[in-house]
């Protein structure tokens, strides 16, 4: 007799190669419309399901995996971030979690370099006026921005995502520099022609740039708050990629406001889709929808992932991916 097909509960709409996949090998339910699941619909979802296919959008807290039943045994997270995921209670109830990490590496140290770039040659500003219909011509003093070779990048958190910026940057002839909990070894080190700093404080004074390119843990809430962006140089910029909560944001906003930052390229916030208003009325920052690692390749790769994660548990096996209470 043949084993049972695993039930397997889908929370968003993924791409069609995937979901085709998933419909071969599992006993799929998928998300139709393509809005994500309330609080009440998780909860169902997770009674009825072997298998939990959830994205960094569902938060699964304690009270909400005190709901699922016993049926639950994997939470197969489609994104490496598991930080809306109470892995703890998870595994206490018997629960494996799984996430995809590495595919996005790539993907983001792009949209870094897109924010650099951006921000720093004010390309928002110069496409807001073509589409206004109001520009007028070439100038020698119009829509001056600056240059990228010779300046100082400091990168915060120099894993996978961090090392990928630094490849690029050197390309752009930046000057690498990083802080990050641990050292790199000098190889590394050596191969991205980076320095280390093992004070974030000092590094911050003396960076033109910084790319924050680390997880949100308890350690890392706020940790580019008020005091430490008035060490900043006026003429700095900031660039997030990675979480929201790592920066303070209302700080964040007053420091641009007064002058003191010269401009920020953001992809996360702090508090999800509810962004500071006056952030948004700065024309030295551009925003982005959390778009960072949005390729077709990085979300196939990322249901792919899932799909091996899935596949490898119901063959009675440890997922590849398999989260540990605290590994973040």
């Amino acid at each position: 007799m043949p084993a049972a097909r695993l039930t397997v509960v889908v929370t968003r709409r993924l791409p069609e190669p995937v979901e085709t996949r998933m419909k071969e090998l599992f006993d799929v339910e998928l998300r139709d419309p393509d809005v994500a699941m309330t609080r009440e619909e998780l909860a169902a979802a997770m009674r009825r399901a072997d298998v939990l296919v959830p994205t960094i959008t569902d938060t699964i807290d304690a009270a909400l995996l005190a709901q699922a039943g016993d049926k639950l045994k994997l939470i197969a997270n489609y994104g490496s971030g598991v930080d809306h995921i109470d892995v703890a209670t998870a595994r206490q109830r018997g629960i494996l979690v799984s996430n995809t990490p590495g595919v996005v590496t790539e993907d983001t140290a792009d949209m870094v370099m897109a924010l650099i770039l951006a921000v720093t040659r004010r390309i928002p500003e110069g496409l807001a006026l073509m589409q206004s219909g109001k520009w007028e011509g070439w100038s020698p003093m119009g829509n001056l921005g600056g240059r990228l070779g010779g300046r100082r990048l400091g990168i915060l958190g120099m894993g996978r995502i961090g090392q990928a910026v630094a490849r690029r940057a050197r390309a752009f002839g930046l000057q690498v520099h990083y802080h990050n909990r641990k050292r790199l070894h000098p190889d590394i080190e050596a191969e991205h022609e980076a320095t280390y700093w093992e004070s974030f404080d000092q590094m911050l004074a003396r960076m033109d740039i910084l790319s924050i390119n680390c997880p949100h843990t308890p350690s890392t809430f706020h940790l580019l708050n008020a005091r430490r962006l008035k060490l900043m140089k006026p003429s700095a910029v900031v660039v997030n990629t990675s979480r929201g909560e790592v920066v303070d944001e209302n700080a964040l906003t007053r420091a641009l406001r007064a002058g003191e930052l010269a401009g920020a390229g953001l992809d996360v916030y702090e508090r999800g889709t509810d962004i500071n208003p006056r952030l948004r009325e700065l024309p030295n920052v551009v925003l982005l929808p959390h778009m960072g690692s949005a390729t077709i390749e990085g979300r196939i790769e990322m249901g792919e992932k899932v799909i091996i994660n899935i596949k490898t548990f119901a063959d009675g096996h440890r997922p590849p991916d398999q989260v540990v209470p605290g590994m973040f």
